[in-house]
């Protein structure tokens, strides 16, 4: 890629200043962590039986969590796979993106709806003479709830591994007169089988940092995780040695599963065909078809049904009293003006990235310091996940809470911290497309002089506008749905809409709860709509 030399040291300038304000907001908190109280308060921490088991449950709810939702999610995909064609498919790939954009509060409630004390099936089984036997608060909750979001997820992994076979396998199959199993085992899983270490790993590290399910549907102290015990140790205890003996134990735990998540073999190519009509002809027969179509009709109702509830649920509220009420309106406010900062703010963290990193590749012979810069914003997408929400929330809170400053900065380190959650995703839909217009467009901007503001009118945001503006309002939508941030902070002073939600949910108003669930879920999907939409449109 073209560059010159002053565009090379504005870009430098970019990805230092980017780079330490990251480093610097994660140090911070880090700091402040490690530098309150006394450390052999927090040291005695750990000889608590309650920290311990703590961290067992831990463990233990995300590795069955990572279990189900992976072997749930082989079948799904593989009846997806062998029926290419069918009314509707489109539309179900589609439904399975969803429950991942989906805020995790709003598919907490969904779930309840359905499985909860007064859900839909207690009240079949009440019917039928049972009474109310489900119970979806503790474990079982949380595990319903993991897999709920995180089964999709695994199933379009394993789906785009599989449609990735050469369709030539298959009829070679079919000539050889090759059953079902030998199908699966010859063809099918050895695509399969080095996705699950990734999928798992990625499953494994979403369950064992979750907050916000476990806060909803944990039922008691049997049933906490970490970032809840962190939560509830400040909240309602305010125990500062124990939340950050704690937070120290979380960062230990997600520091251990991405550098396993580094070291896991990555899947191979199968390589690719020239036949595109994608016939699978080992899925002829009836018998195969109606397993097919039982597995996919099954999953289809599991994943839409928690999504209708919301609907149902929330139509059913006072929308427009809840429409007019002052707090509302509030919430909405500042939720929008977080939500528009932190995506604004890690758009500008992920543009400065791209354009340092390719700054280091235009030189003709990068220095080793260079080389370890341009490693270190490249790596930072993952990096930032060493350290949760509820951990950066803690050592800020923990901070500014002998100055007074906890409600006027709070607003500020939500939208800091919304903004590095974004980041990873921002950097992933950027990159690729920044990368592949620059290889189009640079020679033409350097043989015409452009520059500065000028290439950026004229070449630069015509061609970057729709994947700028995706990565926007997906950025601005997961910062929108996110209660873990505004955990600690939120209050009278403090009050997005989630907070609201949960609030609400919390004082056994669960019509207005409801209510709620629809307004913020119908918010965030027209933001993914319209980010998809504008994506497609490329």
């Amino acid at each position: 890629m073209l560059m010159s030399s002053s565009e090379r040291r504005r870009s430098y300038g970019y990805g230092i200043a980017a780079l330490a304000s990251v480093i610097g907001f994660i140090a911070i908190a880090i700091a402040a962590l490690s530098g309150f109280g006394r450390l052999q308060a927090s040291i005695a921490v750990f000889d608590e039986p309650y920290v311990w088991r703590i961290l067992r449950f831990t463990l233990w709810q995300a590795t069955l969590s990572t279990l189900i939702s992976v072997a749930l999610a082989i079948p799904v995909a593989l009846a997806l796979a062998r029926r290419p064609h069918f009314p509707g498919r489109l539309w179900i790939v589609r439904l399975m993106a969803v429950p991942l954009g989906l805020p995790v509060l709003i598919g907490a409630l969904g779930l309840i709806g359905i499985w909860g004390r007064q859900g839909i099936f207690n009240d079949l089984l009440t019917l039928a003479g049972f009474g109310r036997p489900l119970q979806i608060y503790g474990l079982q909750g949380i595990l319903l709830a993991h897999v709920y979001f995180n089964l999709p997820l695994a199933a379009r992994l394993f789906l785009a591994g599989l449609e990735r076979v050469p369709q030539e396998y298959f009829k070679s199959a079919a000539m050889l007169d090759m059953p079902g199993r030998a199908v699966f085992r010859f063809v099918e899983w050895p695509v399969i089988a080095p996705l699950i270490a990734g999928v798992a790993g990625l499953i494994f590290m979403l369950c064992a940092t979750s907050f916000t399910l476990v806060l909803i549907l944990g039922g008691g102290p049997a049933a906490t995780t970490i970032e809840v015990a962190i939560y509830q140790a400040l909240r309602f205890d305010f125990n500062p040695a124990r939340a950050v003996a704690l937070a120290g134990m979380q960062i230990g735990l997600t520091g251990l599963v991405l550098i396993a998540l580094a070291f896991l073999p990555k899947a191979s190519d199968p390589g690719t065909s020239a036949d595109t009509a994608l016939a699978r002809p080992d899925g002829a027969g009836r018998f195969k078809a109606l397993a097919d179509a039982g597995i996919i009709a099954l999953f289809t109702i599991a994943l839409a049904l928690p999504l209708a509830m919301i609907v149902i649920k929330g139509f059913e509220a006072d929308l427009v009293k809840l429409l007019g009420e002052r707090v509302f309106l509030r919430a909405t406010a500042t939720s929008l003006a977080i939500g528009l900062g932190a995506a604004l703010l890690s758009l500008l963290v992920a543009l400065a990235f791209i354009a340092a990193t390719g700054a280091v590749a235009a030189a003709k012979r990068p220095s080793a310091v260079e080389k370890g810069f341009s490693a270190t914003m490249a790596a930072m997408g993952s990096l930032v996940l060493l350290v949760p929400p509820i951990v950066l929330g803690t050592g800020w809170f923990l901070l500014l809470r002998p100055f007074g400053l906890t409600d006027a900065a709070a607003p500020l380190v939500v939208a800091g911290i919304n903004a590095l959650m974004a980041l990873p995703f921002v950097l992933r839909v950027l990159q690729p497309a920044i990368a592949v217009h620059r290889a189009r467009t640079a020679r033409l901007a350097a043989s015409l002089g452009l520059s500065g503001f000028a290439r950026l009118r004229i070449v630069d945001w015509p061609g970057l506008k729709r994947p700028l503006l995706t990565a926007l309002s997906f950025a601005m939508a997961l910062s929108l749905g996110d209660l873990g941030a505004v955990a600690l902070f939120g209050g009278d002073d403090l009050t997005t809409l989630p907070w609201l939600l949960y609030s609400r949910l919390g004082s056994y108003r669960t019509a207005d709860a409801n209510g709620l669930a629809l307004i913020l879920g119908a918010i965030c999907l027209i933001l993914m709509v319209a980010g998809t939409r504008r994506q497609a449109a490329r």
